[in-house]
């Protein structure tokens, strides 16, 4: 799932559901770039396509910036640890073009917006009998659930 959020309004300005390809990436930042006007300040996780597809879709007309997480692994090989993430031992924020304002440079909005999608749509969790078995089926699923989210869902 690729979403781009506006961090004042926390409304979904455009999304993805697709695969953690270049290709996807450049599909998602084509579409976020014709959605959006002005000048935005862009922040992302260290995936590496980012950094060229970013520069393809805006030029440079745009403030990006990527924060990179340290893990560590935690302990053990029951299933309680081989499906969770490591522990983060640490972030480095990397300006990759233009001047973001280095106070805003944060993926936590996106980042709740995204843990509550996988809480509110089952068929995002894996090992569960909700999880999508097609992905036609789950791209509908996802359209319904960001219109939810944006025209019904009141944002605190």
């Amino acid at each position: 799932m690729w979403v781009a959020l506006d961090a004042n309004r926390k409304a979904i300005v455009a999304y993805r559901a697709g695969k953690r390809s270049s290709f996807d990436a450049r599909l998602f930042l084509a579409d976020l770039r014709a959605r959006v006007l002005n000048r935005p300040q862009i922040t992302s996780d260290g995936y590496a396509p980012y950094v060229d597809t970013v520069e393809r879709s805006f030029g440079v007309d745009v403030d990006f910036a990527q924060i990179i997480k340290l893990f560590q692994a935690v302990p053990g090989n029951d299933a309680a640890h081989r499906y969770s993430p490591g522990s983060v031992i640490g972030i480095e924020k990397n300006v990759v073009q233009g001047s973001p304002d280095k106070s805003k440079i944060s993926t936590r909005y996106v980042e709740r917006q995204n843990l509550t999608l996988r809480r509110h749509m089952r068929r995002m969790t894996r090992l569960t009998n909700g999880f999508s078995k097609k992905f036609e089926n789950h791209k509908a699923a996802v359209s319904l659930r960001v219109g939810w989210y944006n025209l019904c869902r009141a944002h605190e």
